[in-house]
């Protein structure tokens, strides 16, 4: 699966999955414009990649800032001037009782995990619709799918997604943007890691493939969904999951 001569654009570039996917992408021959809230990470994910051979940038970006975003969209549109491929992979989760939950905790999972996509996806779609066989990407969850105990509103913001991609995909079918979306199951991540190992062993052994997913396997679906290999194939919804969520 080629990205020779593309420009992809990964939100959450910098670390965990988001970065997994733009190391892939740029491995496929893509430039990928590496979109994160934290300039560390961010750059240092650019040099990852470079030191492999590969085209990256870092873009400055808080998906939760309407400004951060329109500037960020500016900033591509001025150079390099076109968006191929948009892939909406920034996360963020806590693991607690409903019950447990405050306002505040509800806004920051929504406006991270849903708001984010919406918003984004906006402001680079004008970029997309400028030439056909683009591709937008969201990276959901299983969460979204099937429900989560712990992560009730994520598993709410991520179904919204995964709505939001099947509406997507409706309105862009005639401008040639395919739109479609990626639900991993438990994946090692930093976030992931940050869990009681407790939880994390029990969700192994939940797995019937007995382990959580590296986050090179759902790179891996990201890039079937970036390539020309999809183009047929709009509003769908892939699970990653090592078969935890064996669901229509």
């Amino acid at each position: 699966m080629k990205l020779n001569g593309k420009i992809a654009l990964v939100t959450g570039g910098g670390s965990g999955i988001g970065k997994a996917i733009s190391q892939a992408y740029a491995e496929a021959g893509a430039m990928v414009l590496v979109a994160d809230i934290n300039p560390e990470t961010g750059n240092a994910s650019v040099k990852e990649i470079e030191a492999a051979g590969g085209k990256a940038k870092f873009v400055q970006l808080d998906v939760t800032s309407p400004d951060s975003v329109a500037a960020a969209a500016a900033a591509v549109t001025a150079d390099p001037g076109r968006l191929d491929i948009l892939c909406n992979a920034a996360g963020w989760d806590i693991i607690e009782p409903f019950v447990n939950n405050t306002p505040e905790y509800w806004d920051k999972i929504v406006q991270i995990n849903f708001m984010g996509p919406v918003r984004l996806t906006r402001a680079m779609l004008d970029l997309l619709m400028a030439s056909e066989h683009n591709k937008i990407v969201n990276i959901a969850s299983d969460a979204g799918r099937v429900g989560s105990m712990g992560e009730t509103v994520y598993a709410g913001a991520k179904g919204g997604v995964i709505a939001f991609t099947k509406s997507l995909a409706r309105e862009m079918a005639r401008y040639k943007v395919n739109v479609n979306c990626v639900c991993p199951g438990p994946t090692d991540t930093p976030l992931f890691a940050t869990q009681p190992e407790k939880m994390r062993e029990a969700l192994a052994k939940a797995i019937p493939l007995r382990r959580v997913a590296k986050p090179s396997e759902i790179a891996d679906a990201a890039l079937f969904f970036a390539s020309s290999r999809s183009d047929f194939c709009t509003g769908q919804v892939l699970s990653v999951s090592g078969g935890l969520t064996m669901v229509d």
